[in-house]
């Protein structure tokens, strides 16, 4: 899209197989993104192992226009307040970097 002006991930799938509906994972992409994305991850995330975020990152931190926050002991679906895995001090501060990740690229403004 050529509107598109930034994006936010959370806890996503970074590595796997590659299928018809996901033919390409973040990890495959990271170094070719044309906009600024911020991924918000827990560090406790059992699916998605810390080593894959860390890689993603450093790929990520060689373009300077996105980055990851990585919260340690949170799990996955951290932000999800309907669930056992919801960890609100992660999620509030989660929701305040998306928020103003998207106001600071050009995509608000949007409300806090």
């Amino acid at each position: 899209r050529t509107d598109l002006k930034a994006a936010v991930a959370w806890y996503g799938r970074l590595q796997g197989p590659s299928t018809p509906e996901q033919p390409l994972h973040p990890a495959a992409v990271a170094a070719d993104l044309s906009v600024p994305v911020l991924g918000l991850y827990g560090g406790a995330d059992s699916g998605i192992p810390v080593e894959q975020v860390a890689a993603v990152n450093a790929i990520l931190s060689t373009r300077g226009t996105s980055r990851i926050t990585l919260y340690p002991g949170a799990p996955h679906a951290f932000f999800a307040d309907y669930r056992p895995s919801y960890r609100p001090e992660a999620a509030q501060d989660a929701w305040r970097q998306a928020l103003a990740w998207l106001a600071d690229h050009g995509a608000g403004p949007l409300p806090r």
